[in-house]
């Protein structure tokens, strides 16, 4: 009985499930709207300068580099743990060093500090990213689309699930909600990363089961849109929303049914070992990996066209949509939207990221391998849909912040799931990651120059003195209609690339056609 639990608790499936657990903690980024209104009062900034903070938020993000080296360096003598725990620490430090500026118990620090404290905080997230999307590539290098898409979903569910707590536990405290995010994410890290590990063996019949984990992410992120919208129509009581909540964490153990199923289905069979990613290449006979012999390093990719026609459609798309996620607060302000209409907003734009992540990929995978259509016609779509999200936000029409949100938040995160694998499909596997980082960078260049240039510059020259708030359609309009215009040429960069890959994509690339 002992060294059953002890095989279960090493397995595959273990591992997959505390890392998905750590993810559904590690977008607090995403709920930056919810607290910025205060950072903003406490610390006497004006639009700009709070824009200035967020984008340092983005790219402590978006820059995974360090982590990547970590990890690499780390796995063949520790684990991924180290690179678990090393985000844990830089958690709980940039929180914990912004709430106690915001309370007072240090002396107010000045901007270019509280943007360190916001990049520290931030940065986490790139190794608990990091290490839980590489960790399920290594243990289901026949899945790898699936195991990043469910890492990447749970991530980007992530922010509605911590907004669920906070409206919970903490509402109109965000005081208190920065001090929850110093100590959540890093003590649920802790608890799990010693169950992250590497299992190189194929354990009974892995599709049925990631298939049945996608299901479990499609069923929360349903339900959390349910409990969304209900609450917005009417209001809950306490007792009510505690009973939904309790549910949700139930969703969220679920999981564990498929860790017990894959168990018994071991007894059953016996694990196979299989070869590790640079093997098969070298070996020649991994029909899932592409049949190309195109593996460009970082350098090589950098001196190509296709290179900088993606980074520039990701400029536009990525960095756009981290402009709405970052300024979400200030626009439901300026529209005279409630406080818990906002924070309903942020938790909307979580659920829609989620969706765009997990339908992406498998959306442009039916239409690859069925008919053949290259996968930046995919991005192509995204982008003009978003272009068309941000026109709707700007016209200032009741509920079009909305209708809006559902489409800049479903294209956004699209962009995360159609950029990574666009990347290994021109550029090849190889070198993925480093090159996947490098485009990644376009996130933040992108949300700097229109969160600061555009939104603050705009915001800060309609806002009234001395409050230097603004109220109406005026403060946001002429930015989301540059923002539309911007997101539409980087539409026009991926139909350029969409041409000049169509004929790659035309060959069976995969071994995957018609199946």
């Amino acid at each position: 009985m002992e060294a059953r639990l002890k095989n279960l608790t090493r397995s595959k499936w273990v591992s997959t499930v505390a890392s998905i657990w750590i993810q559904c903690t590690s977008g607090t980024l995403y709920t930056f709207s919810v607290y910025s209104q205060t950072l903003k009062t406490t610390q006497g900034y004006d639009q700009s300068t709070l824009d200035t903070v967020s984008v340092f938020k983005d790219f402590g993000a978006n820059c995974g580099i360090l982590s990547g080296v970590l990890y690499s360096y780390s796995v063949s003598w520790a684990g991924p743990w180290v690179v678990l725990l090393a985000g844990a620490v830089q958690c709980f430090l940039g929180y914990f060093l912004m709430w106690a500026a915001v309370v007072g118990l240090i002396p107010r620090p000045p901007v270019v500090v509280m943007c360190l404290f916001m990049l520290l905080a931030a940065h986490a997230q790139s190794f608990f990213n990091t290490s839980n999307a590489v960790t399920g590539v290594s243990n289901f290098p026949y899945y790898k689309g699936t195991i990043v898409g469910i890492m990447k979903g749970f991530l980007g569910l992530s922010g509605a699930i911590i907004v669920q707590i906070y409206q919970i536990f903490m509402y109109e405290k965000t005081t208190s909600y920065l001090l929850m995010l110093a100590l959540l994410p890093p003590i649920n890290t802790l608890l799990l990363m010693w169950f992250v590990r590497i299992r190189n063996t194929k354990e009974g019949n892995e599709k049925q089961h990631l298939d049945s984990l996608s299901i479990i992410a499609l069923v929360v992120a349903a339900y959390l849109m349910c409990i969304i919208l209900l609450e917005n129509f009417i209001t809950l009581p306490l007792a009510i929303r505690v009973v939904g909540f309790v549910v949700l964490v139930l969703l969220l153990a679920s999981p564990l049914c498929v860790v017990i199923r894959a168990h018994q289905g071991e007894l059953d069979s016996v694990s196979e070992p299989f070869l590790t990613e640079v093997d098969r290449l070298e070996d020649g006979n991994d029909k899932r990996s592409l049949r190309s012999d195109i593996h460009l390093n970082l350098l090589q990719a950098m001196c190509t066209i296709d290179f900088w026609m993606l980074f520039i459609a990701m400029v536009c798309g990525m960095g756009s949509g981290l402009a709405v996620v970052n300024n979400l607060s200030q626009i439901g302000q300026s529209l005279g939207y409630r406080n818990f209409e906002i924070s309903t907003l942020v938790s909307l734009l979580s659920i829609w990221n989620f969706f765009g992540r997990l339908g992406a990929g498998y959306i442009s995978d039916c239409f690859l391998h069925r008919k053949g259509w290259a996968r930046p016609l995919f991005m192509v779509i995204t982008l003009a849909s978003m272009s068309i999200g941000h026109v709707v936000i700007a016209s200032g029409m009741p509920g079009a912040l909305y209708t809006g949100s559902v489409l800049v938040g479903v294209c956004y995160g699209s962009q995360w799931s159609l950029m990574p694998t666009i990347t290994s499909e021109i550029f090849g596997v190889l070198h993925m990651g480093t090159i996947f980082n490098a485009i990644t960078i376009a996130s933040p260049v992108g949300s700097y120059i229109f969160s600061v240039r555009v939104i603050g510059y705009i915001y800060d020259k309609e806002a009234s003195e001395p409050e230097n708030t603004c109220f109406g359609t005026q403060c946001f309009m002429l930015s989301f209609l540059i923002m539309a215009a911007a997101t539409l040429f980087g539409a026009l960069a991926a139909l350029a690339l969409f041409f000049r890959t169509r004929s790659f994509y035309s060959q069976d690339i995969d071994g995957n056609r018609n199946r």
